[in-house]
Protein backbone atom coordinates (compact mmCIF):
# COMPACT_ATOMS: atom_id res chain seq x y z
CA UNK A 1 0.00 0.00 0.00
CA UNK A 2 2.92 2.39 0.82
CA UNK A 3 4.78 1.58 -2.57
CA UNK A 4 0.94 2.43 -3.98
CA UNK A 5 0.83 5.89 -2.43
CA UNK A 6 4.70 6.77 -3.48
CA UNK A 7 3.45 5.89 -7.01
CA UNK A 8 0.90 7.97 -6.87
CA UNK A 9 2.86 10.81 -4.82
CA UNK A 10 5.35 10.33 -7.98
CA UNK A 11 2.82 10.80 -10.47
CA UNK A 12 1.50 13.95 -9.44
CA UNK A 13 4.94 15.11 -9.18
CA UNK A 14 5.53 14.17 -12.69
CA UNK A 15 2.42 15.66 -13.84
CA UNK A 16 2.76 18.80 -11.82
CA UNK A 17 6.22 18.67 -13.15
CA UNK A 18 5.13 18.09 -16.86
CA UNK A 19 2.23 20.93 -16.30
CA UNK A 20 4.73 23.42 -15.48
CA UNK A 21 6.49 23.41 -18.37
CA UNK A 22 3.59 23.00 -21.01
CA UNK A 23 2.32 26.23 -19.07
CA UNK A 24 5.70 27.85 -19.40
CA UNK A 25 5.65 26.61 -22.56
CA UNK A 26 2.20 27.88 -23.80
CA UNK A 27 3.05 31.33 -22.31
CA UNK A 28 5.87 31.04 -24.59
CA UNK A 29 4.40 30.43 -27.45
CA UNK A 30 1.86 33.47 -26.60
CA UNK A 31 4.21 35.59 -26.77
CA UNK A 32 6.56 34.29 -29.95
CA UNK A 33 6.27 35.40 -32.76
CA UNK A 34 3.87 33.72 -35.35
CA UNK A 35 5.77 31.28 -38.15
CA UNK A 36 3.64 33.12 -41.22
CA UNK A 37 6.08 34.99 -43.29
CA UNK A 38 3.48 37.41 -45.07
CA UNK A 39 0.34 38.67 -43.76
CA UNK A 40 -2.91 36.41 -43.47
CA UNK A 41 -6.22 37.89 -44.54
CA UNK A 42 -8.82 37.24 -41.54
CA UNK A 43 -12.78 37.07 -41.87
CA UNK A 44 -14.66 37.09 -38.58
CA UNK A 45 -18.26 36.96 -39.15
CA UNK A 46 -21.18 37.41 -36.64
CA UNK A 47 -21.87 34.26 -34.58
CA UNK A 48 -18.05 33.22 -34.93
CA UNK A 49 -16.49 31.29 -31.82
CA UNK A 50 -12.97 32.10 -30.36
CA UNK A 51 -12.22 28.28 -31.25
CA UNK A 52 -13.12 28.77 -34.58
CA UNK A 53 -11.11 31.67 -35.22
CA UNK A 54 -8.74 30.25 -34.19
CA UNK A 55 -8.87 26.97 -36.04
CA UNK A 56 -9.23 29.38 -39.07
CA UNK A 57 -5.91 30.72 -38.26
CA UNK A 58 -4.60 27.72 -37.42
CA UNK A 59 -5.21 27.06 -41.36
CA UNK A 60 -3.73 29.31 -42.33
CA UNK A 61 -0.63 28.99 -41.00
CA UNK A 62 -0.53 31.67 -38.22
CA UNK A 63 -0.43 29.75 -35.45
CA UNK A 64 2.31 27.62 -34.59
CA UNK A 65 0.75 25.95 -31.36
CA UNK A 66 -3.03 26.18 -31.82
CA UNK A 67 -3.38 23.73 -28.24
CA UNK A 68 -1.11 25.93 -26.60
CA UNK A 69 -2.79 29.22 -27.22
CA UNK A 70 -6.25 27.50 -26.25
CA UNK A 71 -5.22 26.63 -22.84
CA UNK A 72 -3.49 29.88 -22.33
CA UNK A 73 -6.75 31.36 -22.87
CA UNK A 74 -9.28 29.15 -21.33
CA UNK A 75 -7.12 29.92 -18.29
CA UNK A 76 -6.84 33.76 -18.66
CA UNK A 77 -10.80 33.77 -20.01
CA UNK A 78 -11.61 33.84 -23.74
CA UNK A 79 -11.53 36.81 -25.35
CA UNK A 80 -14.01 38.87 -26.80
CA UNK A 81 -13.50 39.22 -31.06
CA UNK A 82 -15.28 41.59 -32.78
CA UNK A 83 -16.59 40.57 -36.62
CA UNK A 84 -14.65 42.70 -39.60
CA UNK A 85 -12.27 41.63 -41.92
CA UNK A 86 -8.73 41.58 -40.64
CA UNK A 87 -5.14 41.67 -41.93
CA UNK A 88 -2.86 40.03 -39.24
CA UNK A 89 0.55 41.29 -39.90
CA UNK A 90 3.45 39.01 -40.79
CA UNK A 91 5.14 37.02 -37.49
CA UNK A 92 2.31 38.46 -35.28
CA UNK A 93 2.35 36.63 -32.15
CA UNK A 94 -0.60 35.04 -30.75
CA UNK A 95 -0.92 37.35 -28.11
CA UNK A 96 -1.08 40.38 -30.15
CA UNK A 97 -3.74 38.80 -32.90
CA UNK A 98 -5.86 38.30 -30.03
CA UNK A 99 -5.26 41.61 -29.24
CA UNK A 100 -6.12 42.77 -32.88
CA UNK A 101 -9.12 40.96 -32.72
CA UNK A 102 -10.42 42.49 -29.35
CA UNK A 103 -10.13 46.04 -29.84
CA UNK A 104 -11.86 45.70 -33.55
CA UNK A 105 -8.67 46.83 -35.31
CA UNK A 106 -10.43 45.68 -38.75
CA UNK A 107 -9.21 46.46 -42.61
CA UNK A 108 -10.89 49.60 -43.32
CA UNK A 109 -12.92 50.02 -46.48
CA UNK A 110 -12.98 53.18 -48.74
CA UNK A 111 -15.60 55.10 -50.37
CA UNK A 112 -15.12 58.30 -52.28
CA UNK A 113 -17.69 60.44 -52.82
CA UNK A 114 -17.00 62.87 -55.86
CA UNK A 115 -17.08 66.61 -56.05
CA UNK A 116 -20.01 67.86 -58.05
CA UNK A 117 -22.19 64.34 -57.56
CA UNK A 118 -25.68 64.32 -56.90
CA UNK A 119 -27.15 62.90 -54.35
CA UNK A 120 -28.66 59.80 -56.57
CA UNK A 121 -24.98 59.32 -57.58
CA UNK A 122 -24.00 59.31 -53.99
CA UNK A 123 -26.72 56.62 -52.97
CA UNK A 124 -25.75 54.92 -56.32
CA UNK A 125 -21.94 54.14 -54.90
CA UNK A 126 -23.82 53.20 -51.43
CA UNK A 127 -25.36 50.67 -53.00
CA UNK A 128 -22.51 49.21 -54.90
CA UNK A 129 -19.87 49.39 -52.32
CA UNK A 130 -19.85 45.65 -51.29
CA UNK A 131 -18.51 47.19 -47.76
CA UNK A 132 -21.35 48.69 -46.68
CA UNK A 133 -24.83 47.20 -45.18
CA UNK A 134 -27.89 49.02 -47.75
CA UNK A 135 -30.96 49.76 -45.15
CA UNK A 136 -31.70 52.31 -47.61
CA UNK A 137 -32.28 50.68 -50.93
CA UNK A 138 -35.66 51.45 -52.55
CA UNK A 139 -36.72 53.94 -49.69
CA UNK A 140 -37.64 57.73 -51.07
CA UNK A 141 -36.06 61.11 -49.77
CA UNK A 142 -38.53 61.45 -47.66
CA UNK A 143 -38.13 58.38 -45.51
CA UNK A 144 -34.28 58.56 -45.65
CA UNK A 145 -33.95 62.20 -44.71
CA UNK A 146 -36.34 61.38 -41.65
CA UNK A 147 -34.60 58.73 -40.38
CA UNK A 148 -31.77 60.69 -40.24
CA UNK A 149 -33.34 62.85 -38.04
CA UNK A 150 -34.11 66.10 -41.06
CA UNK A 151 -37.44 65.01 -41.90
CA UNK A 152 -38.98 67.28 -44.42
CA UNK A 153 -35.38 68.42 -46.05
CA UNK A 154 -34.43 67.91 -49.35
CA UNK A 155 -31.32 66.04 -49.37
CA UNK A 156 -29.49 67.50 -52.30
CA UNK A 157 -26.20 69.37 -51.08
CA UNK A 158 -26.73 68.26 -47.76
CA UNK A 159 -23.60 65.68 -47.82
CA UNK A 160 -20.15 66.38 -47.48
CA UNK A 161 -18.04 65.33 -50.55
CA UNK A 162 -14.86 63.03 -49.20
CA UNK A 163 -13.00 59.90 -49.11
CA UNK A 164 -14.90 57.81 -46.26
CA UNK A 165 -12.78 55.15 -44.57
CA UNK A 166 -14.85 52.61 -42.35
CA UNK A 167 -15.31 48.76 -40.92
CA UNK A 168 -16.76 46.37 -43.47
CA UNK A 169 -20.62 46.40 -42.80
CA UNK A 170 -21.29 49.75 -41.75
CA UNK A 171 -24.77 51.08 -42.71
CA UNK A 172 -25.47 53.93 -44.94
CA UNK A 173 -27.08 55.05 -42.86
CA UNK A 174 -24.17 55.59 -40.79
CA UNK A 175 -22.17 57.33 -43.45
CA UNK A 176 -24.96 59.38 -44.78
CA UNK A 177 -25.19 60.73 -41.08
CA UNK A 178 -21.02 61.15 -41.05
CA UNK A 179 -21.61 63.05 -44.42
CA UNK A 180 -24.35 65.24 -43.67
CA UNK A 181 -22.72 66.20 -40.27
CA UNK A 182 -19.73 67.17 -41.97
CA UNK A 183 -21.35 69.69 -44.77
CA UNK A 184 -23.35 70.88 -41.61
CA UNK A 185 -19.91 72.07 -40.18
CA UNK A 186 -18.44 73.19 -43.26
CA UNK A 187 -21.01 75.53 -44.41
CA UNK A 188 -21.55 76.84 -41.20
CA UNK A 189 -17.66 77.31 -41.06
CA UNK A 190 -17.44 78.97 -44.14
CA UNK A 191 -21.07 80.97 -43.31
CA UNK A 192 -19.45 82.17 -40.79
CA UNK A 193 -16.65 83.59 -41.98
CA UNK A 194 -18.77 85.13 -45.15
CA UNK A 195 -18.30 88.46 -46.68
CA UNK A 196 -20.42 91.48 -45.31
CA UNK A 197 -23.21 92.75 -47.62
CA UNK A 198 -23.56 89.71 -49.59
CA UNK A 199 -27.16 89.16 -51.54
CA UNK A 200 -27.82 85.60 -50.01
CA UNK A 201 -29.54 85.79 -46.76
CA UNK A 202 -29.25 82.29 -45.47
CA UNK A 203 -26.75 79.28 -44.81
CA UNK A 204 -28.97 77.58 -47.77
CA UNK A 205 -28.59 80.05 -50.16
CA UNK A 206 -24.97 80.08 -49.75
CA UNK A 207 -25.11 75.80 -50.00
CA UNK A 208 -27.04 76.55 -53.21
CA UNK A 209 -24.82 78.58 -54.63
CA UNK A 210 -21.42 76.98 -54.25
CA UNK A 211 -23.43 73.85 -55.60
CA UNK A 212 -23.28 76.25 -58.46
CA UNK A 213 -19.99 77.08 -58.46
CA UNK A 214 -19.08 73.56 -58.18
CA UNK A 215 -20.94 72.42 -61.38
CA UNK A 216 -19.06 75.59 -63.65
CA UNK A 217 -15.78 75.31 -62.52
CA UNK A 218 -12.98 72.45 -63.17
CA UNK A 219 -10.24 74.94 -62.06
CA UNK A 220 -9.80 75.59 -57.98
CA UNK A 221 -8.30 79.03 -58.57
CA UNK A 222 -11.53 79.84 -60.99
CA UNK A 223 -14.50 79.28 -58.00
CA UNK A 224 -14.03 82.37 -56.38
CA UNK A 225 -13.93 84.74 -59.52
CA UNK A 226 -17.08 82.56 -60.75
CA UNK A 227 -18.88 83.09 -57.49
CA UNK A 228 -18.43 86.55 -58.04
CA UNK A 229 -20.00 86.76 -61.07
CA UNK A 230 -23.07 85.16 -59.90
CA UNK A 231 -22.95 87.60 -56.91
CA UNK A 232 -22.74 90.21 -59.23
CA UNK A 233 -25.85 89.03 -61.14
CA UNK A 234 -27.97 88.55 -58.00
CA UNK A 235 -26.64 92.51 -57.19
CA UNK A 236 -28.00 94.07 -60.71
CA UNK A 237 -31.24 92.04 -60.59
CA UNK A 238 -29.78 89.59 -63.76
CA UNK A 239 -30.93 85.95 -64.05
CA UNK A 240 -27.99 83.58 -63.14
CA UNK A 241 -28.06 82.03 -66.71
CA UNK A 242 -26.32 78.92 -65.81
CA UNK A 243 -26.61 75.52 -68.35
CA UNK A 244 -25.86 73.46 -64.60
CA UNK A 245 -29.14 74.35 -63.06
CA UNK A 246 -31.04 73.83 -66.48
CA UNK A 247 -29.66 70.27 -66.72
CA UNK A 248 -30.88 69.67 -63.12
CA UNK A 249 -33.93 70.42 -64.15
CA UNK A 250 -34.45 67.91 -67.09
CA UNK A 251 -33.47 65.44 -64.58
CA UNK A 252 -32.90 61.69 -65.62
CA UNK A 253 -33.96 62.62 -69.00
CA UNK A 254 -31.11 64.68 -69.95
CA UNK A 255 -28.87 62.57 -72.66
CA UNK A 256 -26.16 65.04 -72.64
CA UNK A 257 -26.77 68.02 -74.47
CA UNK A 258 -28.73 71.04 -74.09
CA UNK A 259 -30.63 72.86 -77.18
CA UNK A 260 -32.07 75.79 -76.92
CA UNK A 261 -35.55 74.56 -76.16
CA UNK A 262 -34.16 72.97 -73.03
CA UNK A 263 -33.27 76.90 -72.07
CA UNK A 264 -36.79 78.23 -73.01
CA UNK A 265 -38.29 75.72 -71.11
CA UNK A 266 -39.66 77.04 -67.80
CA UNK A 267 -38.59 74.49 -64.71
CA UNK A 268 -38.06 75.61 -61.03
CA UNK A 269 -34.60 75.44 -61.94
CA UNK A 270 -34.52 76.67 -65.24
CA UNK A 271 -32.17 80.28 -64.43
CA UNK A 272 -32.86 81.54 -68.01
CA UNK A 273 -36.52 81.85 -67.15
CA UNK A 274 -36.32 81.96 -63.15
CA UNK A 275 -34.77 84.87 -61.55
CA UNK A 276 -32.46 84.46 -58.21
CA UNK A 277 -31.07 80.98 -57.27
CA UNK A 278 -32.80 77.60 -57.84
CA UNK A 279 -34.50 76.70 -55.24
CA UNK A 280 -32.34 73.90 -53.96
CA UNK A 281 -28.85 72.62 -54.70
CA UNK A 282 -28.23 70.67 -57.34
CA UNK A 283 -24.73 69.32 -56.19
CA UNK A 284 -22.34 68.08 -53.61
CA UNK A 285 -20.14 71.07 -53.19
CA UNK A 286 -16.47 71.13 -52.03
CA UNK A 287 -15.41 72.94 -48.90
CA UNK A 288 -13.22 75.14 -51.67
CA UNK A 289 -17.00 76.16 -53.50
CA UNK A 290 -18.81 76.95 -50.22
CA UNK A 291 -15.50 78.97 -49.64
CA UNK A 292 -16.07 80.96 -52.40
CA UNK A 293 -19.67 81.24 -52.40
CA UNK A 294 -19.20 83.03 -49.19
CA UNK A 295 -16.29 85.11 -49.99
CA UNK A 296 -16.48 85.92 -53.88
CA UNK A 297 -14.18 87.43 -55.96
CA UNK A 298 -15.99 90.45 -57.31
CA UNK A 299 -14.07 91.84 -60.41
CA UNK A 300 -17.07 93.70 -62.09
CA UNK A 301 -17.15 90.49 -64.70
CA UNK A 302 -20.62 89.59 -65.45
CA UNK A 303 -19.98 86.96 -68.01
CA UNK A 304 -17.47 84.05 -68.54
CA UNK A 305 -17.20 81.10 -71.00
CA UNK A 306 -14.78 78.13 -71.75
CA UNK A 307 -11.34 79.10 -73.16
CA UNK A 308 -11.02 75.77 -75.53
CA UNK A 309 -8.04 75.41 -73.88
CA UNK A 310 -8.64 71.97 -72.58
CA UNK A 311 -7.30 73.10 -68.95
CA UNK A 312 -11.18 73.81 -67.95
CA UNK A 313 -9.96 77.81 -67.70
CA UNK A 314 -12.99 80.38 -68.35
CA UNK A 315 -12.88 83.97 -70.40
CA UNK A 316 -14.29 86.65 -67.94
CA UNK A 317 -15.80 89.98 -69.35
CA UNK A 318 -17.84 92.95 -68.08
CA UNK A 319 -19.37 93.39 -71.16
CA UNK A 320 -22.29 91.54 -73.31
CA UNK A 321 -19.55 92.89 -76.41
CA UNK A 322 -16.60 90.82 -74.67
CA UNK A 323 -18.34 87.98 -74.13
CA UNK A 324 -19.49 87.86 -77.52
CA UNK A 325 -16.29 88.54 -79.18
CA UNK A 326 -15.22 85.60 -76.47
CA UNK A 327 -17.83 83.04 -77.19
CA UNK A 328 -16.92 83.58 -81.05
CA UNK A 329 -13.40 82.69 -80.30
CA UNK A 330 -14.62 79.72 -78.49
CA UNK A 331 -16.67 78.28 -80.96
CA UNK A 332 -13.81 78.96 -83.23
CA UNK A 333 -11.79 77.04 -81.51
CA UNK A 334 -14.17 74.18 -80.97
CA UNK A 335 -14.66 74.30 -85.27
CA UNK A 336 -10.81 74.32 -85.71
CA UNK A 337 -9.78 71.52 -83.24
CA UNK A 338 -7.17 73.82 -82.00
CA UNK A 339 -7.08 74.29 -78.38
CA UNK A 340 -4.19 77.07 -78.13
CA UNK A 341 -4.97 80.19 -77.24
Amino acid sequence: MRKFLLFLIALVVVAGIGGAIYWQRATAVMRAPGPHPQPVELVVRSGATVRSVLAELDSRGALADRRAVELELRVHGWPQVKTGRYEIPPHASPAEIVQQLEEGRVVLEALTIVEGWTFADMRRALESHPGVKATFKGKDVATIMAALGHPGEHPEGRFYPDTYRFAAGTTDHDLLALAYHKMAEALDAAWNNRAADLPIQSPYEALTLASIVEKESSLASERPRIAGVFVTRLRKGMRLQTDPTVIYGIGPSYDGDIRERDLRTDTPYNTYTRAGLPPTPIALPSRESLDAATRPLETGDIFFVATGDGDGSHVFSATLEAHNAAVARYLARLRGGSTRK
